[in-house]
């Protein structure tokens, strides 16, 4: 079982100054699965998330105790490089982000950063992503043109082409569709459930029929612990605690 996991979390607790936000943690997520992060709103989903990428570093006063493990590595371990971290776990915001650059200066800002120079490997680079993002069609023929112009559905697969043009083994979404019509929310759904082939994906996520139609495996949290984790169709047809029930049932939340 262990070598499916990519990446395992050990105990952790997560503090921003004295509010612990993060009780010990512990789980893992398996390679080329989607797994959603489910609870209320302040339960730690997105504080876990974004320990995975040491995103949180960039937070004053906050402190992680436990270990993660990418691959075997401690990524809170002294020799590791937060930047390189963040270019193998990629993220996804909840809002749209885009740069205010062209659509292509979009997707290759970070290989550029990365030392890619040649303007036919970027070009290549650039198709690719659109094409894993399923957005190539709606853009090749507007490349130059302000990211900012388009739709937020498609500013949205934008970033996650962004974030695949750096070749990460994992993504990261944080309520990836909150802020989208249910037309481009569906579109993102198939991309997540296409790119699961290619990627490990990890979803936080407030819309449990989501949670349902996409993850393999599910994440309850509640008030910053782990309440309970099992594969998608357990968790949502027969979860084992009551407070899992309670909150898929729309009792509390």
């Amino acid at each position: 079982m262990e070598n499916t996991l990519i990446i395992t979390v050990e105990n952790c607790n997560f503090y921003y100054g004295t509010y612990r936000a993060l009780t010990d943690v512990t789980m893992g997520f398996e390679r080329n699965r989607v797994t959603a992060l489910i609870g209320p709103s302040g339960c730690g989903k997105s504080t876990l998330l974004r320990l995975l990428n040491r995103m949180n570093d960039l937070i004053d006063n906050t402190r992680v105790e436990g270990r993660i493990f990418f691959e075997g590595t401690d990524i809170y371990g002294k020799e590791v490089d937060p930047v390189e971290i963040r270019r193998r776990i990629g993220m996804v915001f909840q809002k749209p982000n885009p740069f205010p650059k062209s659509i292509y200066n979009n997707i290759t800002y970070g290989p550029r950063l990365m030392g890619v120079k040649k303007k036919s490997d970027l070009e290549a680079l650039v198709e690719e992503s659109l094409k894993q993002a399923v957005l190539w069609d709606e853009v090749k023929d507007i490349l130059g043109r302000s990211a900012m112009t388009l739709s937020g559905g498609q500013q949205q697969r934008l970033c996650i082409a962004r974030a695949l043009a750096m070749k990460p083994d994992v993504l990261l979404m944080d309520e990836p569709t909150s802020a989208l019509d249910p037309i481009s929310t569906a579109k993102i759904e198939e991309l997540i459930e296409a790119l699961k082939k290619e990627l490990t994906i990890i979803i936080v996520t407030h819309n449990m029929q989501q949670a349902a139609r996409i993850s393999d495996r599910t994440g309850f949290f509640y008030l910053g612990r782990l309440i309970e984790y099992d594969d998608t169709a357990k968790i949502f047809t027969n979860p084992q605690v009551k407070q899992t029930e309670d909150y898929i049932t729309g009792r509390f939340g």
